[in-house]
């Protein structure tokens, strides 16, 4: 389990810091060979544990505003394919939801880049930098879309899109970690959890509106203004959180001024730049290879994930074909799942600090990762009788507001499921907590990318009853059991199986 102490970073032997050239003494120093470790004291103004709360939330602020934009764009173009299809030639239903799906595949590939780089060079220029940063590329790319000459640039440049969003995505994880306590997290991420599920729910609401009224090509422009206006806000107001980069500036500062000890940062290495680079990348791949626990939450959110857009990819088409929506309302279609997720983060932030602190106590005060995922043994039976109600009130055409109610379990299931994990994967991988969240948003992403194709063939074979009861059974024997194989075997696993990254 990764150690809680990045409020109190230095080692045994740790010596308290000099004033150097007046400086006063909110560091501690230990003696590592010839060199002296930098690290943070316990009440240190600089570390981001101990910032005013406001500072902190603004950057929660600033990290959800983005993380709601730019997954909002994996669904908002889901009403609007077949007009995007019938403009640059294309009648191929498959391609039209792989036109969908190829964004989750971009996540996999940006989140295997920007998560490690935020761990070696900061969370800030991995996501902000104007040249560098994932939300700049998100822009110019969505930009790029609203000019594609034919449907197969368009798919690239769907997924080039879906690279950008990932930065957001996988670097959240590793702020909330650089910036609150065990005992904070769990009703910080219930809040920043919202915005990247609930964006792909208002995404189609937006897009089918908009498509409707101004034409496809403006969902993307929108996309495209809304993430570079945030972008500039979040240049001028948003500060690096990561710790170890914040310890390389100190050090580098007090090497400036000082003659004495030769001042090294807690995180610096031995190894040559390249290879410190390329063992950083191999971060999450490492952890999927190496770690049962990272391998089993990776394979879990996949299939949890491939469902969700499985439905993203379906749910307009269904309302137009069985209830004559047009593509304006099919929107509207989203927002069972919208009003269960929102319902869900409600739940999470009421109980699951409160549940961690009770368990805490019964433990002889000792805290354990597995804890945070109680709840969660029983809400993750709200996913597959979802699909049941779903599946078989829209086979019958039963009254369109049965869906949508039939929906609302699911946005529940999967916010409660969603938010515990997150905060699990920072409690168990503190100081890899963005790394290990890329490893687990790199598998969801992949098969989230993938599994819409096949429900095009999968509803015409087996009709909207019987294909939603097999993803309900698939989901029952796969989703229920997870979190209660975690909560009870997890522990054991990390600790036979401790990675060292």
């Amino acid at each position: 389990m990764a150690s809680e102490g990045r409020q109190n970073v230095s080692l045994a032997h740790s010596l308290a810091a000099p004033d150097v050239h007046g400086e006063m003494p909110d560091a501690t120093l230990t003696s590592v060979g010839s060199e002296v470790v930098l690290g943070f004291s316990e009440d240190d103004p600089e570390n981001p544990l101990n910032w005013k709360p406001t500072d902190k939330w603004l950057i929660i602020a600033q990290l959800s505003a983005l993380s709601f934009i730019n997954p909002m764009a994996s669904s908002m173009v889901a009403p609007t394919v077949e007009q995007t299809g019938q403009a640059l030639g294309c009648d191929s239903s498959t391609l039209q939801a792989f036109a969908v799906s190829v964004f989750l595949i971009g996540y996999l590939a940006g989140g295997s880049i920007f998560a490690p780089l935020s761990e070696l060079y900061g969370r800030r220029l991995a996501s902000l930098h104007p040249l560098e940063g994932s939300n700049w590329f998100f822009a110019l790319m969505n930009v790029c879309c609203a000019f594609s000459p034919n449907f197969s640039v368009l798919i690239f440049l769907r997924f080039l899109v879906g690279v950008g969003a990932s930065g957001c995505l996988v670097i959240g994880s590793g702020i909330v970690a650089d910036l609150f306590r065990l005992e904070e997290r769990g009703k910080v991420i219930s809040i920043s959890s919202i915005c990247p599920l609930i964006g792909p729910v208002i995404g189609p609401i937006c897009g089918g509106f908009l498509a409707e009224s101004a034409g496809w090509k403006w969902v993307y422009w929108l996309l495209a203004i809304l993430s570079a206006a945030l972008g500039a806000l979040m240049v001028l107001f948003n500060r690096e959180t990561n710790h170890r980069v914040l310890l390389d500036r100190r050090a580098l500062r007090r090497r400036r001024r000082s003659s004495g000890p030769n001042l090294a940062p807690l995180s610096e290495k031995k190894e040559a730049k390249t290879a410190y680079i390329l063992l950083a990348l191999a971060r999450p791949i490492k952890l999927l290879c190496l770690s049962p626990v990272a391998f089993l939450l990776s394979i879990y959110l996949a299939v949890v994930y491939g469902l969700l857009y499985l439905l993203f990819a379906t749910i307009a088409m269904v309302f137009v074909e069985q209830y004559g929506w047009s593509t304006g309302l099919t929107g509207l279609s989203f927002l069972g799942v919208g009003v269960g997720q929102i319902v869900g983060i409600l739940v999470v932030g009421y109980i699951s600090d409160a549940s961690v602190s009770r368990r805490t106590q019964a433990n002889n005060g000792k805290f354990e990762p597995e804890m945070r995922l109680a709840p969660s043994i029983w809400f993750a039976w709200l996913i597959p009788i979802s699909f049941f109600i779903y599946g078989w009130t829209v086979d019958k055409k039963i009254h369109w507001i049965a869906p949508i109610i039939g929906m609302f379990p699911f946005g529940v299931g999967l916010m409660v499921v969603f938010a515990l994990i997150s905060t699990y994967v920072i409690d168990a991988f503190t100081d890899y907590a963005a790394s290990a969240q890329a490893c687990v948003t790199m598998t969801r992403s992949a098969v989230g990318g993938v599994l819409p194709l096949v429900a095009p063939a999968m509803y015409s074979r087996l009709g909207l009853g019987w294909g939603n009861t097999l993803l309900g059974f698939l989901a029952a024997a796969l989703i229920v059991p997870g979190p209660a194989l975690i909560f009870r075997y997890g522990g054991v696993l990390r600790q036979k199986y401790n990675v060292k990254l």
